[in-house]
């Protein structure tokens, strides 16, 4: 059995904070990279190079790539063999959330109460998704999500004869129908299958992955479903142009015969997260 402080987490934790809000990933980067190589139009093509040399100055400066950074979401694998000292798990991932928000004075945009409101001042709670993985190690992913993108989600219940082309109909319209109101060129993150609440896991999951999906089924739907949101015209910043999304990602899982649960997770072009292994 070996053991870990929860105070190697809090610091941890506080450091995946301010590198998510700061730096892109490579992978998101790339896309935006090559969207700017592909749009023609001149005025999109200038809004994304603002983009650009936005994520440059950000990671340059250690400042937020957007004003909104979000809520705060961990994906944790916890290894059965890991012993954590010195304080609750999911006390320390906030405690660490907390710390990377205020001290590195990033915007705090969580509330209390849903209706009620008034804010926590602290970007906590979190929100944590735990799997108990074979092992002795911690893997933490944290993902800030902002709410312009987020409010911009979408979920369907198909029936399971359902055809591929209506699904995917489906998921290119919640993009296409958002317009410039989720910041695009987007990234958007599928869930399909398993439960409603797995769905949209999954789909929140999705936005932190980098490539096509392994499987080729899957793979074609993905560049079917970008192709027609690209074709709609809706542009950078919704101004018109080549490029309204920059990726989509599916993750499948198994369902119930009688299913077929569809969730989209909309995220701008800046898809960030950042992740360590303890």
């Amino acid at each position: 059995m070996r053991e870990i402080s929860a105070n190697e987490i809090i610091t941890a934790v506080e450091r995946l904070v301010l590198s998510a809000c700061c730096v892109l990933p490579d992978g998101a980067s790339s896309l935006l990279d090559d969207a700017v190589a592909r749009e023609t139009n001149p005025a999109a093509r200038s809004m994304l190079a603002d983009l650009q040399a936005n994520r440059d100055l950000a990671a340059a400066e250690m400042l937020p790539l957007c004003q909104d950074t979000g809520m705060a979401v961990l994906f944790c694998e916890l290894g059965q063999e890991l012993h954590i000292t010195g304080g609750a798990f999911e006390d320390a991932i906030n405690e660490g959330v907390r710390r990377g928000y205020v001290d590195g004075k990033m915007r705090l945009s969580v509330v209390r109460d849903p209706i009620r409101r008034g804010n926590t001042n602290t970007n906590t709670p979190a929100v944590i998704h735990t799997r108990v993985v074979p092992g002795d190690k911690l893997a933490i992913k944290l993902l800030p999500k902002g709410f312009g993108s987020e409010n911009m989600s979408a979920m369907k219940m198909f029936n399971p004869t359902a055809s591929t082309e209506s699904i995917e109909e489906f998921i290119a319209s919640v993009a296409i129908d958002a317009g410039a109101n989720p910041c695009p060129p987007v990234i958007l993150g599928v869930g399909l299958g398993g439960t409603v609440d797995s769905a949209a896991v999954a789909a929140k999951y999705a936005l932190g992955l980098d490539g096509a999906n392994p499987d080729e089924f899957y793979a074609s739907m993905e560049r079917r479903i970008l192709d027609r949101i690209n074709s709609s015209g809706v542009g950078c910043m919704g101004m018109g142009g080549d490029i309204s999304a920059l990726a989509v990602r599916i993750i499948p899982q198994p369902t119930h015969i009688a299913g077929l649960p569809c969730v989209v997770n909309v995220c701008c072009h800046c898809a960030r997260h950042a992740e360590v292994v303890l």
